[in-house]
């Protein structure tokens, strides 16, 4: 059963880039793997073998880690592989990092959030907790309101701005749009930030 808690960042355990009290739903998920379900950036486009963020991070944990990229992918085709390629998986956590595809082809942001809040209660409704990963598309970030909108609403985590400090740097990019190995190892720390406190509240609460 679904159940929220309801934590103190700064008493309980530490997450980046929230105020000082945030919910997340399935905390006590009894899934297995920590499933990363995205675009090219999860794919890793730009770096070698293992070496993108999700390959980098099942190094880092002793979780089973399943990399669901594709890249190209907006979220009208992810919605489409998710039986197969996420809920068919016993998941624990699932981090979802889709949106930019979706600018560059100029779906409607309107129907990019309701694709991303049709993905997010289904994995919830699967048990398992959801973390949302957001880069920044145009100049003033639209993106951004819609994704904390659907977080406070579905009780996920909001990582925003995936590639800041990474974008536009020549030494941490592939190409224009694509971290290379540097960049990715940076995405990947970030994410263990997030994931680290999760696993541990989760093995507490199962």
């Amino acid at each position: 059963m679904k159940r929220t808690i309801l934590f103190l960042l700064i008493v309980v355990f530490f997450l980046p880039g929230c105020g000082n009290r945030y919910e997340i739903d399935n905390i006590d998920s009894r899934g297995r793997n920590i499933i990363f379900f995205g675009d090219s950036i999860t794919a890793g486009m730009g770096a070698g073998r293992d070496e993108d963020f999700p390959g980098l991070i099942a190094k880092m944990t002793d979780a089973p880690v399943i990399n669901a990229g594709v890249s190209g992918d907006t979220t009208r085709d992810a919605l489409k592989r998710m039986d197969r390629d996420v809920l068919a998986h016993d998941p624990l956590i699932v981090v979802v990092e889709f949106g930019a595809n979706d600018y560059f082809v100029k779906i409607p942001i309107e129907e990019t959030m309701d694709n991303l809040d049709r993905m997010v209660a289904a994995v919830q409704e699967e048990g398992a907790m959801v973390v949302l990963m957001e880069i920044k598309m145009g100049l003033f970030d639209q993106y951004l309101a819609g994704f904390k909108k659907l977080t406070r609403k579905r009780n996920t985590y909001l990582m925003p701005n995936i590639l800041k400090g990474i974008f536009g740097k020549r030494e941490l990019m592939a190409d224009q749009i694509h971290p290379n190995k540097k960049g990715y190892q940076i995405i990947a720390g970030r994410a263990m930030d997030v994931l680290e406190p999760l696993l541990s509240a989760n093995q507490r609460k199962r």
